[in-house]
């Protein structure tokens, strides 16, 4: 069986960012507004009143302290609350194969390919832009790429499965060169009117390239060891908008004209439940491998919440990682969905050695994890 390599990662990220700071006093101001226009209510417990939030809550609750966005001005705004993007025209790239062509243009360079050597392209990510066409079509239209290209969803693990599906293709000879791009507009997804989850996300895309390692050309190369992927339904993490929100005939629902059908979840139910799984997915792969905790050098996991990368690592390791073994990039990006745990790795590699062993790994939505473990050659 042929050995599957990673040889290049590339990360786009948008020019605008948003500190706690000032996302609190957008999300005060319309509090404040709330409360005041609901006064009389209030008073008669007809209603609750909404609670302020603060930096200092978001980064003990998180570990986020600011994140990307797509657009600064439409989320800041206390009459919107929702990133403002212009309306494209067919014949225009949309946001998504945009993203994506910047951080595919990083990977294929690192890996010493060009848009002509890909001959798959698979766009993994939370929340598509459209139903169809595409949009890994459309990347492989705009790159100039060959072959074949599809979506896929498995929300925040949406990298990790989208890594076995690479390696699976060329595996199996259907492909010779693979591009998986991971675009995410977060705060597109986002109700920045949720004082319990207003912060978590931040918008991001990363790409990778895959290739049998026979056939690779560039210096840096890691192996991939093993996938390993589960799967656990749960309705704790939901998003519910979608294009059959209008057959119902009902928008009912507290937030605007999303009807309440953003994403929502059940922060404590997540908590609880997630870190037994992944860390148990994480151990189980590395007994599969032949590996003991203490052989892995690096864990890149999820940037979704710094207390459960921390308690998932201790219950691996059996000890407490330090920022070393299982680095953050949380602070910076916040929680960017299945292109945060690549941009872990894609930051935080460059000081491995040959032969060193790490763990690409990330959870979220469905329930749903995936493991990669991966060597340098």
């Amino acid at each position: 069986m042929p050995t599957i390599v990673i040889t290049g990662t590339g990360l786009f990220t948008p020019a605008e960012s948003v500190s706690n700071e000032a996302l609190v006093e957008s999300f005060n101001t319309f509090v404040q507004r709330y409360n005041d226009a609901h006064a009389s209510e209030i008073e008669a417990g007809e209603c609750e009143a909404l609670a302020p939030s603060s930096a200092e809550f978001i980064e003990a609750a998180s570990g986020i302290r600011r994140r990307y966005v797509v657009d600064r001005e439409g989320i800041l705004d206390p009459e919107r609350m929702v990133p403002r993007l212009r309306e494209r025209s067919d014949e225009e790239p949309g946001v998504l194969c945009e993203m994506s062509v910047h951080a595919a243009r990083e990977a294929l360079e690192a890996a010493g390919r060009t848009p002509a050597d890909v001959d798959c392209v698979i766009a993994a990510c939370s929340n598509l832009e459209r139903a169809y066409p595409a949009v890994a079509i459309e990347v492989q239209d705009a790159l100039g790429c060959g072959g074949y290209a599809y979506d896929m969803n498995v929300a925040c693990s949406s990298a990790t499965f989208g890594i076995q599906n690479a390696a699976n293709a060329l595996q199996a000879g259907t492909a010779r060169c693979v591009l998986l791009v991971n675009p995410e507009v977060c705060t597109g997804h986002l109700d920045f009117r949720d004082r319990d989850s207003h912060f978590i996300f931040g918008d991001a895309c990363t790409a990778v390239v895959l290739e049998r390692s026979d056939d690779a050309v560039a210096d840096e190369r890691w192996e991939i060891l093993g996938t390993r992927l589960s799967t656990q339904f749960s309705n704790n993490i939901r998003n519910d908008f979608g294009f059959l929100n209008r057959t119902s005939g009902s928008h009912a629902g507290s937030r605007g004209d999303s009807g309440g059908r953003l994403f929502r979840q059940q922060g404590r139910k997540v908590f609880k439940e997630v870190v037994p799984m992944v860390a148990a997915l994480i151990t189980d792969h590395l007994d599969q491998l032949g590996l003991a905790a203490a052989d892995v050098s690096r864990f890149w996991l999820h940037q979704a919440n710094l207390a459960m990368n921390q308690l998932i690592a201790r219950r691996v390791l059996g000890r407490d990682a330090d920022e070393k073994q299982a680095p953050v990039i949380l602070d910076e990006f916040a929680n960017t969905s299945s292109a945060g745990s690549v941009i872990c790795f894609h930051r935080h590699r460059a000081d491995l050695g040959s032969g060193d062993v790490g763990i690409l790994c990330s959870f979220g939505a469905g329930y749903s994890a995936g493991s990669v473990a991966l060597r340098k050659h």
